[in-house]
């Protein structure tokens, strides 16, 4: 995935470092060029000094060709222009937005653009937004480390016992929904056609749940 993250502020600095770490090609756009300092020295990703609202800034940062981009400067207003200008001008695929002040989520909302406040847990949720957005959480915990989390059971793992979604300190099958109603599952209840399950599931482990529902347990 090709992001472009707006702002190498403690938010996109630390997002930028963790989504270059899973290999994504990640671009940088601050204003200040002294921000730089905030990545890496091994930081392979490209840093483009200007502002972010700016369309030119943005196409030198390659806009065009993103597939998602994340506003996280200073200021919610830039935020705004930023996302707005990639969402409704550029198409972008995914536009998320960090907010400071929670009085300007109803504006975010009002565009269908994503924003999240709180700097520790901002990482955790536009990671998971860019990321695993078909695993939308209904409840996280503490700054986001502990998820719950709903999802269709693919039609191929009916008739497998739930318990093999389970790891260890990572996942938990907690609730399955069958037929309208919702029961708490025992050890050897397996997975029946149109199965909605709730998982506990750890933030970092969202790529292993998303393993599990996309393809065949054990392959």
């Amino acid at each position: 995935m090709r992001v472009l993250i707006a702002g190498c502020g403690r938010i996109g600095s630390a997002l930028a470092v963790r989504l270059a770490h899973e290999n994504h090609d990640v671009h940088v756009v601050d204003r200040d060029p002294a921000a730089r300092r905030r990545l890496p020295p091994g930081f392979a990703g490209p840093y483009h000094v200007g502002n972010g609202f700016s369309r030119g800034v943005l196409e030198q940062a390659g806009v065009r060709h993103s597939d998602a981009l994340v506003a996280v400067t200073c200021g919610d207003n830039s935020n705004l222009v930023i996302a707005r200008t990639a969402k409704e001008t550029y198409r972008v695929p995914i536009v998320l937005a960090g907010v400071h002040d929670p009085r300007h989520v109803s504006l975010y909302a009002g565009l269908g653009i994503p924003a999240v406040c709180d700097v520790t847990w901002s990482v955790h949720r536009i990671h998971q937004l860019l990321l695993h957005r078909d695993l939308t959480p209904d409840i996280s915990f503490g700054n986001g480390e502990t998820l719950l989390i709903r999802s269709a059971v693919p039609a191929y793992l009916t008739g497998r016992p739930l318990a093999e979604f389970e790891v260890e300190g990572e996942i938990r099958v907690v609730e399955v929904t069958r037929g309208g109603r919702s029961v708490l599952p025992l050890h050897t209840t397996t997975a029946a056609p149109d199965d909605v399950v709730t998982f506990a599931v750890a933030a970092t482990s969202l790529r292993r749940l998303r393993g599990f529902l996309d393809k065949e347990l054990g392959t």
